[in-house]
C-alpha cells in the first residue's frame, strides 16, 4: 500500500478528509438503508412486509439484510401483518363502503398471506356487508333522483360493483329501496340493463 503525505500536512493520502465531499460520498451500509426506508414509510401509515421488502428492493437492500431487518422490525412489533390486515379491513368496509371481494383484493396487492386476510375479512359478516351496501344504495339513488329509472339503477349498480359487491346484491337492495320510496319508480328488467 502507498502512503503518502499531501502537501505536507502530515496526513497519509489514503484516508478521507474528516469532513467535505468525500466524507458524505461513503457508500451507505445495507442494513442502515433498510431500516431508514421501513422508518420513513411506517412513519406516514402502517405497511405489510411485502410492501416494505418491495421498498427496499427498489433501493438495492439485498434479500438477506431485508429479510434481517423486517424479521427484527416484527419482533418489536412494528410490522404487522395480521394486525394491518385487520385495521385495513375495517377501514374499508365502514369508512370507504368496501365489499369483502374489493378489500381481499387489496390485501393481495399488499402482500398479504390468504389465511391472515381470511381472518381479517372473517370480521365483517355478511349483514354488515349488506348494512354497508343499503347505505350506500341510498345515497346512489338520491343523487341520482332526477334521472330516468333505468339511468338510475345502472349507475348504482356499477357504483356498487366498483366497490365490490355482487350485481345480484345490488339489484335486490335497489329493488327494495325503490319499492319503499314515494318518488314511485319501478326496478326496469334486468334484461333491459343488460344484465342478464
Amino acid at each position: 500500500m502507498v502512503t503518502g503525505t499531501r502537501r505536507g500536512r502530515g496526513r497519509p493520502t489514503d484516508e478521507p478528509p474528516p469532513t467535505g465531499s468525500a466524507l458524505q460520498d461513503r457508500e451507505p451500509d445495507a442494513e442502515a438503508v433498510a431500516r431508514a426506508v421501513a422508518l420513513r414509510l411506517l412513519t406516514g401509515a402502517a405497511r405489510s412486509r411485502h410492501q416494505l421488502a418491495e421498498a427496499m428492493a427498489r433501493k438495492d437492500v439485498p434479500e438477506d439484510v431485508a429479510e434481517r431487518v423486517l424479521d427484527r422490525f416484527t419482533e418489536v412489533g412494528l410490522v404487522d401483518d395480521a394486525e394491518f390486515a385487520r385495521v385495513l379491513v375495517r377501514t374499508r368496509q365502514a369508512e370507504r363502503g368496501l365489499a369483502r371481494r374489493a378489500i381481499g383484493a387489496e390485501l393481495r396487492r399488499r402482500g398479504i398471506d390468504e389465511e391472515t386476510a381470511a381472518e381479517a375479512l372473517a370480521t365483517v359478516d355478511a349483514d354488515d356487508e349488506e348494512r354497508a351496501a343499503r347505505g350506500l344504495v341510498r345515497r346512489r339513488l338520491a343523487a341520482t333522483a332526477g334521472l330516468d329509472a333505468q339511468v338510475r339503477v345502472r349507475r348504482t349498480v356499477a357504483a356498487l360493483g366498483r366497490k365490490g359487491y355482487a350485481p345480484g346484491l345490488v339489484l335486490r337492495l335497489v329493488r327494495e329501496e325503490l319499492a319503499a320510496g314515494t318518488d314511485g319508480v319501478s326496478l326496469p328488467d334486468t334484461d333491459e340493463l343488460g344484465m342478464d
